[in-house]
């Protein structure tokens, strides 16, 4: 039960975010296309705002979409050189909303739609203003190329990186990650509920966190959605190293066979429609 300093005066929740990506092409006045700059865990792909990475296409192409849908597709193209000066052999997408949407509590979801393939790293996520991990990570969605399971998890201030709060979801059954599923959290002022196709398969309160750091929830965050290649969080589950780091040769066949590519049907968010008081004494 939420203590009385977090109860909200209203429980109601309104739509405050939506693309069901029907326009044809990706709406930049929600999204920002971001491109590599500083390099971050190891990954092996350069993030480039391209068509060939990042595109729409209409439901009809799509068999369960239900409008258009967006496509994060890596593509092999050996010896790309960042602005920076670093090489890489794949490049892919990522887009934001840092700027132009961002939102405190409320609910979070996708439906999508992974590849398999063992090193793959696609993740839907929020992410909080100024340094990491200060700023605090919700971690929606990751992926690492496994289609029986999925993972959720948070970043702060002494829970971070390869010793955050996680949990996986391990599928059941004839599904797996390659189908349809929607991948959501339910953040509150104490806690977190993180859940595919409405079944909780997390939860972070306040208190658990506590126990590691401060809590850095109560901020606005905006949403990720990006699609890495390799990295450390594959590396420490496939512990390959060769041909790529994270990546072994089948999955960087796949890549170079464009076989590889995410599909997004939907993202939406639903925020309350009045605000929650904050104060506490946890």
């Amino acid at each position: 039960m939420l203590p009385i300093d977090f109860l909200p005066s209203s429980t109601e929740q309104r739509i405050i975010f939506w693309d069901d990506f029907s326009l044809g092409q990706l709406d930049r006045s929600k999204w920002n296309v971001k491109t590599t700059g500083k390099t971050h865990n190891n990954e092996q792909q350069a993030y480039v705002d391209s068509t060939e990475t990042i595109y729409i296409l209409p439901e009809r192409e799509v068999p369960g979409a239900t409008n258009g849908v967006l496509v994060i597709h890596p593509r092999y193209r050996p010896g790309f050189k960042t602005p920076e000066g670093k090489q890489f052999d794949f490049v892919s997408g990522r887009i934001d909303t840092n700027e132009k949407f961002d939102f405190k509590y409320g609910s979070t979801a996708v439906r999508m739609k992974l590849p398999s393939g063992s090193g793959l790293w696609p993740a839907f996520w929020a992410l909080g203003k100024g340094k990491w991990p200060a700023s605090g990570e919700i971690d929606i969605m990751e992926y690492v190329g496994e289609p029986d399971w999925v993972s959720a998890a948070l970043h702060g201030p002494g829970y971070c990186g390869e010793s955050g709060l996680v949990n996986k979801k391990f599928f059941s059954g004839s599904q797996d990650a390659t189908d349809w599923h929607v991948y959501s959290v339910d953040w509150l002022p104490d806690r977190l509920t993180f859940k595919v196709d409405g079944e909780t398969v997390y939860r972070v309160t306040r208190p658990m966190v506590k126990f590691f750091g401060p809590w850095v929830f109560d901020d606005h965050k905006y949403l990720i959605l990006n699609f890495a290649l390799g990295g450390t969080y594959p590396f420490k589950t496939n512990g390959e190293q060769i041909p790529y780091y994270g990546l072994p040769e089948p999955t960087a066949q796949k890549i170079k066979e464009n076989q590889v590519k995410i599909i997004v049907d939907w993202v939406k968010i639903k925020g309350f429609t009045n605000s929650y008081k904050t104060q506490t004494n946890l």
